[in-house]
């Protein structure tokens, strides 16, 4: 039996993420029958917390999990660090003095309580005193609806989270209304807020991507690409020193280096320090999200058995957020990119192999199980825990921020 659990990001608002909501789920295969929703909440708290812990999960951020009614009267989540999760109160419980009596006590003792998908209905008031955030489903109501009823619990001291944000226009409608934080597919989907020029110095990016996306690398033409920029000499050499396969050997210089790690991992890591060093001052979780994202499809390629020279499953991942990272549109943006026409195809018109490999990916992102078990199906043999290549690809990406 496996375990899932999705993880979406929540922003505030200079698109820096503050937490995650932890998307605690089963796939067909792996459902408890007849199972109701208290006994799933508490087999999955229990599960993910006892055996990864969701500091593990959410890289030390906050972490916002679902709680029934039973559950949090019971108090399940004091088996979880105060300071490391957000108690959402679901929007389905049956409101009772037990459920008032649980969230005061919990209140009492370091938690932060939200409730979920609030509708702002005046039989919640009575809990107002001891909840910290709001979560609005801002597909539900107007603006004018939502103004109007930000005035009415305005006396509370609330965090405002805006939830199923799609658009930039309602991401700066909702910023003038008062909210905090933010979720939605404008951050998984991201549309751009401005448009920017590339300079030359990233111009000096782009073609050192080019030479690393040749099927023959002239190791002599890249060092001098590189040579360049000091500072991007110094980050690749950095990171490869850090690397698990150079520590058998001392390294003594740029082409040293790049000849000693191979060509095929050579290339995947000159492309995600050159994005790294393109999105200069963006967020670090869309890079984040971004290396993920890559070496997620890399070892899905790899299981497959394609060709890894060049690395086109690695790039189309990576660049996939390419868009949020650098604030323009898409389209705009690749053909600005030396990218090959089989990863431009997945991105811009979500055709080919490498297109089902990212939405593979993504469906392990945004909790879409029963889609998962379709395409893994399709796409992998039998047998396979893509569960635990997914797992993997977060602690990977987590960890190369720590060598950027």
């Amino acid at each position: 039996m496996y375990c899932y659990v999705a993880r979406q990001p929540i922003f505030d608002q200079n698109k820096e993420v503050t937490g995650y909501e932890l998307l605690f789920r089963d796939g067909i295969e792996n459902s408890f029958p007849n199972i109701n929703a208290d006994e799933a909440t508490s087999k999955l708290i229990t599960q993910h917390h006892l055996m990864l812990g969701v500091e593990k999960i959410t890289g030390g951020k906050q972490a916002f999990i679902n709680f029934s009614a039973d559950t949090l009267i019971h108090h399940f989540p004091t088996s979880i660090d105060p300071n490391a999760i957000v108690i959402e109160i679901l929007e389905t419980v049956e409101i009772s003095d037990e459920l008032l009596t649980a969230c005061k006590e919990l209140h009492n003792m370091g938690y932060r309580l939200a409730l979920d998908d609030h509708d702002f209905d005046p039989k919640w008031d009575v809990f107002l005193p001891y909840v910290h955030i709001l979560k609005i489903d801002v597909r539900q109501f107007n603006v004018l609806e939502i103004s109007r009823y930000l005035r009415r619990v305005r006396p509370y001291a609330l965090t405002l989270l805006a939830e199923k944000v799609e658009t930039a226009e309602e991401f700066a409608q909702l910023q003038t209304l008062g909210f905090d934080l933010y979720q939605g597919y404008f951050f998984a989907r991201p549309e751009m807020l401005k448009h920017k020029q590339l300079g030359s110095n990233k111009l000096n990016l782009l073609t050192l991507i080019s030479e690393s996306s040749k099927v023959q690398l002239d190791f002599d033409k890249l060092a001098g690409i590189m040579q360049r920029d000091l500072d991007m000499s110094y980050k690749l050499l950095r990171f490869i020193n850090s690397a698990n396969f150079a520590r058998k050997q001392t390294i003594g210089s740029l082409k040293h280096a790049m000849v000693y790690m191979g060509e095929a991992e050579l290339k995947k890591f000159i492309s995600l320090l050159a994005l790294a060093n393109l999105a200069e001052g963006q967020s670090d979780e869309l890079l984040v999200m971004s290396l993920i994202r890559a070496r997620f499809c890399d070892q899905l390629a790899a299981i497959r058995g394609d060709q890894e020279n060049p690395p086109a499953a690695f790039l189309t991942g990576l660049f996939s957020l390419v868009d949020a990272l650098l604030e323009q549109p898409l389209d705009e943006l690749l053909s600005q990119l030396p990218l090959l026409d089989e990863i431009k195809a997945a991105l811009l018109q979500g055709e080919g192999t490498l297109a089902r490999y990212l939405e593979l990916q993504t469906t392990f992102e945004q909790g879409l199980w029963q889609q998962q078990t379709k395409l893994s199906a399709a796409l992998v043999p039998a047998g396979v825990d893509l569960n635990r290549v997914y797992l993997e690809a977060v602690e990977w990406g987590q960890s190369l921020l720590k060598v950027r």
